[in-house]
C-alpha cells in the first residue's frame, strides 16, 4: 500500500460530509481529479462527474459512481442550559452514540467537537430505557443557550463522528466514513491508473450526493451521464466477527461481487463478465447479498435500463463511529474495477445491454 493511498483515505474518511452537506469532499475529489479527466460536469444537488474522453464520436459513455455523504445528524434544538439536540441523517443505531465524540461543521466551515451526554452508573436506577436519537444530547461546553449560539452553531448545522483514521494492524485500519470514501478514493484511483491508457469510449467518473438518505442524488447523475453500462463502488456491513455467516461479507476475503440487494439484481451476463476477468486476473472476490442498497438500485433503472454492477468491498461495524476494514481487499476491488473497464468495447457493452 503506497503512502500516498493512506494519505487519500486518511484526507477523505477524516472529511465533514453528511447529507446534502457533502462540500468539503467534492472539493477534495475535483482538486485531485483535476489532472486526470478532460472536464467536470455537475448537477444541479452536488454530484459530479469528471470525464476522460476517448476522442471517438458517438463514443459510448461508462460511468463509475461513488457516493460522497456518510451518515450523520443535524442540529435540531438547543436548550437552555446549553445542550444541542439533533436528528439522524441516514441509517443510524440508537445504542452507540452516547459518550462519542461529534463534530458540528457550521455555516462559517468550522468544525466544533462535543461529546455525547451519557449517564454515569452512579446516577442510573437500572429502568432506563434505550434512549432514541431525539433524546441525546450534544454538550459543546457550553454553559447557556447564548453561549451555543454565539459560536457560531445553527439550527440546521450538520454532524458527524470525529474520528481519525487508525492503523489497527499491516492491512487492517479503523476509520469513520469507509462508506463511502472508500468508493471516493477508488474513483480518484482508477483515473490515476488510467491516465496515460486511450479507451474506447468515454468514462465517466465521480461521486453523488445523498445516498444515506435514499438514493437521492443518484437520480438525478443518472440523467446527467445517460451511462450505456455502470459500475457503483461502495462499501458493505460485514457479519464475520462469529466467522462466515452466508453471503455477508468476510474482511480479507477480497472484493465484494454483489448478486442481490434490496434495490437491485446483478444481471447474468454481467455476473459472467465479472468473474471471467477475476479468473483471468487472478483477483479475490466473494459473493454478497444484502439487505439494503446502493446507487445501482436507481441508476439500473434509469432510461431504458442501465446494466449495473457494484464493485465494493465490507467492513465492520458502518453508519458508527468506527469501521474496520482490511486495505487488502481494496486493492483486490481496485485491480478488479481496473481490469473490468479495460475489457469493455462496444460489442461487448452491448452483449452487456440487451443478452
Amino acid at each position: 500500500m503506497s503512502q500516498k493511498t493512506i494519505e487519500r483515505m486518511k484526507t477523505l474518511t477524516e472529511l465533514h460530509g453528511a447529507p446534502n452537506f457533502e462540500h468539503q469532499v467534492r472539493q477534495y475529489l475535483k482538486q485531485e481529479m483535476r489532472p486526470f479527466v478532460d472536464e467536470f460536469i455537475d448537477d444541479r444537488m452536488g454530484g459530479f462527474y469528471g470525464i476522460k474522453k476517448s476522442g471517438n464520436s458517438n463514443a459510448k459513455r461508462i460511468m463509475v459512481s461513488a457516493h460522497m455523504d456518510e451518515i450523520g445528524f443535524l442540529v435540531t434544538e438547543v436548550t437552555q442550559y446549553g445542550f444541542i439536540k439533533f436528528t439522524a441523517l441516514g441509517g443510524v443505531a440508537n445504542d452507540i452514540w452516547q459518550g462519542q465524540r461529534l463534530k458540528i461543521l457550521t455555516s462559517n466551515n468550522e468544525e466544533i467537537i462535543g461529546v455525547v451526554a451519557n449517564i454515569p452508573k452512579h446516577f442510573r436506577s437500572g429502568q432506563e430505557a434505550q434512549p432514541k436519537i431525539e433524546s441525546l444530547l450534544l454538550d459543546v461546553g457550553a454553559e447557556n443557550k447564548d453561549e451555543v449560539f454565539e459560536r457560531g452553531i445553527q439550527i440546521g448545522d450538520p454532524i458527524v463522528p470525529h474520528t481519525e483514521l487508525l492503523q489497527l494492524s499491516e492491512h487492517r485500519f479503523a476509520s469513520k466514513a469507509w462508506d463511502n470514501r472508500y468508493g471516493c478514493l477508488i474513483a480518484l484511483e482508477i483515473l490515476e491508473k488510467l491516465k496515460d491508457e486511450n479507451l474506447d469510449f468515454d468514462l465517466y467518473v465521480g461521486a453523488n450526493v445523498q445516498e444515506e438518505v435514499g438514493l437521492r442524488g443518484a437520480e438525478v447523475a443518472s440523467r446527467l451521464v445517460n451511462p450505456d453500462i455502470a459500475f457503483v463502488v461502495d462499501c458493505s456491513p460485514a457479519n464475520d466477527m462469529n466467522g462466515r455467516q452466508g453471503l455477508s461479507g468476510v474482511l480479507g476475503e477480497g472484493a465484494l461481487l454483489r448478486i442481490k440487494d434490496g434495490t437491485m439484481l446483478l444481471k447474468p451476463s454481467f455476473k459472467t463478465f465479472l468473474t471471467d476477468i477475476a479468473s483471468k486476473n487472478h483477483i479475490k472476490y466473494q459473493h454478497y447479498i444484502s439487505p439494503g442498497g446502493t446507487d445501482g438500485g436507481v441508476i439500473h433503472k434509469s432510461n431504458i435500463g442501465v446494466p449495473t454492477a457494484v464493485i465494493g468491498v465490507c467492513a465492520r461495524y458502518i453508519h458508527s463511529s468506527d469501521a474496520v476494514f482490511d486495505i487488502r481487499d481494496y486493492n483486490q476491488a481496485k485491480a478488479w474495477l481496473y481490469a473490468s473497464i479495460k475489457a469493455l468495447d462496444d460489442e461487448t457493452i452491448k452483449t452487456l445491454q440487451y443478452s
